[in-house]
C-alpha cells in the first residue's frame, strides 16, 4: 500500500502542514443544495443488507456475511498491522494481539464473545485480530451528527461516518489509507428476531457493536467519539487489569437497540451506565421534542442537550467536541454544519435538505467513509458510500 510504511512521517508532515492549509478557504464551501437523491462524484455507491438472524446461535450470526466480506476485512486488518509493525518494527504488537489478546474475548458479555469467536472462524482470521479490529472501531471515530425536528413534529436523524485519522496517508491518491478500505465492508444489518426487523443498523463487517442504528417506529440513536484524557485506554487496561463494571460503547448503544422499547427507556440506559470509554450519544426519538445529544465521561454524564423546537432548539448537531466549548480551529465541523442547517430553516428540513448539509465541506471530508439518513416514523434508514473531491480538510 503507498505510504502505509511511512506513517510517522505523514502525521509530522500534516502536524507541519494543516494550520497552514486550513487558513485557506479551498477547505471550506457554501452549503451544497439538491445534492439527493446521491449522485456525482461524491456519491461511490449504496449499501448492501444483510440479515443479522438473533434466532441463531451467536457464533453463526455472522455467517454469511463473513463468506462475503472476509477478504475485504482480512485487508484492512493487514493494513493495521502494517502501521502496528512501522511503529514497532519487532512484530511484538502483533505477537501481543495473536497470542495474548484472544484470552480478552472469553472475559467479553455474552453474546459479544461468542459473536467474535464465529466471526473469527467463519473469516479465518485470527480471534485477537478480530477484537483488535473491534477495538480500532471504537477509538478512531470522528463523525458529525445530526437531529431535527420539522415543522410538524417529525423527527429526522443523520450523521457522516469518519473514520481512519492518523491509520497511514497514500501520498499518491491523496487519502488516508484505512478509509478508502473500509468502504468495501460498509453494510446495513437488519437484525431480526421471528423473522421480524428489531432493530437496523450501518455497520463495519466485522464489527459486532454499533455505532449507527435504527428502532423502526421509536428510536434512533448514533454515537460519537469523545475525546479526554480519561480516555477508553484507561477503561480498556482496567478491563485487562480484572475491573469489569463498565461497558463497551458498541456494546451499550447494540443493547439499547435491541431491548429497549421507547425513547425515555434508551435515554436513561444511555445516561446511566458506567462506560469504558467517554462518548456522545446522539438519540432522537418519534414525538417531538424527542431528540437529544447525551455528553458522557466514562463514569458519569456531563450534560443533556434537549430538542426544544418551541424554544428554539429544533435541531441539535454534534462533532466531537463539548458544546460548552470551541471545537479545535483545525477541525471545526460544527460551525458550517450549524450554518447549513440554519440557511436551510426548520420549514424546509427533510432528509434530503440535511444529506447537502452532510455533503458540504469540511462536513463531508477526507474521513468521510459513508452517510447514513434515518426516519424514525416511517422506519426509513439508507446509507451511501462518499468521498471528498479535491480540495477537502485531511480531517
Amino acid at each position: 500500500m503507498p505510504g502505509a510504511g511511512k506513517p510517522l512521517c505523514c502525521i509530522l508532515a500534516f502536524c507541519l502542514l494543516w494550520p497552514l492549509c486550513f487558513s485557506s478557504p479551498a477547505w471550506g464551501e457554501d452549503c451544497r443544495s439538491k445534492t439527493y437523491p446521491p449522485a456525482g462524484p461524491t456519491f461511490k455507491g449504496t449499501v448492501p443488507t444483510y440479515i443479522i438472524n438473533l434466532d441463531l446461535p451467536p457464533s453463526r450470526r455472522w455467517d454469511k456475511l463473513m463468506s462475503e466480506k472476509k477478504t475485504e476485512l482480512k485487508t484492512v486488518i493487514h493494513s493495521i498491522k502494517d502501521l502496528a509493525n512501522a511503529f514497532i518494527p519487532s512484530g511484538k504488537v502483533i505477537e501481543i494481539v495473536d497470542t495474548k489478546l484472544v484470552w480478552l474475548i472469553s472475559t467479553l458479555p455474552y453474546p459479544f464473545n461468542e459473536e467474535l469467536k464465529g466471526i473469527a472462524n467463519a473469516s479465518g482470521i485470527p480471534p485477537g485480530e478480530i477484537l483488535l479490529f473491534n477495538i480500532f472501531y471504537e477509538i478512531f471515530t470522528v463523525c458529525t451528527s445530526i437531529v431535527a425536528e420539522d415543522k410538524t413534529g417529525k423527527l429526522y436523524h443523520a450523521r457522516n461516518l469518519d473514520f481512519g485519522l492518523f491509520l497511514g496517508w497514500n501520498v499518491k491518491n491523496s487519502s488516508w489509507i484505512i478509509t478508502q478500505e473500509l468502504k468495501p465492508l460498509v453494510v446495513t444489518l437488519d437484525f431480526q428476531r421471528n423473522n421480524k426487523t428489531v432493530f437496523k443498523s450501518t455497520n463495519f463487517a466485522g464489527y459486532v457493536g454499533i455505532v449507527s442504528g435504527i428502532k423502526p417506529g421509536i428510536f434512533t440513536l448514533t454515537m460519537n467519539e469523545r475525546f479526554s484524557l480519561d480516555g477508553g485506554y484507561i477503561g480498556i487496561f482496567e478491563w485487562i487489569l480484572g475491573r469489569r463494571d463498565g461497558m463497551w460503547m458498541g456494546f451499550l448503544t447494540r443493547t439499547a437497540l435491541e431491548n429497549s422499547t421507547s425513547y425515555q427507556e434508551a435515554k436513561d440506559q444511555l445516561v446511566k451506565t458506567r462506560l469504558l470509554a467517554p462518548a456522545y450519544f446522539i438519540l432522537g426519538g418519534n414525538k417531538t421534542g424527542e431528540g437529544c445529544v447525551i455528553t458522557r465521561s466514562r463514569l458519569a454524564t456531563l450534560d443533556i442537550w434537549d430538542l426544544d423546537a418551541n424554544g428554539g432548539t429544533w435541531y441539535v448537531v454534534e462533532t466531537n467536541y463539548d458544546r460548552w466549548q470551541a471545537p479545535l480551529v483545525l477541525d471545526d465541523r460544527r460551525t458550517p454544519a450549524m450554518k447549513c442547517m440554519n440557511q436551510t430553516k426548520q420549514e424546509n428540513i427533510s432528509l434530503s435538505t440535511i444529506y447537502d448539509v452532510l455533503s458540504t465541506k469540511p462536513i463531508l471530508n477526507k474521513l468521510t467513509v459513508c452517510t447514513t439518513l434515518m426516519e424514525v416514523s416511517e422506519g426509513r434508514s439508507e446509507s451511501y458510500l462518499r468521498e471528498c473531491i479535491g480540495s477537502c480538510s485531511p480531517w
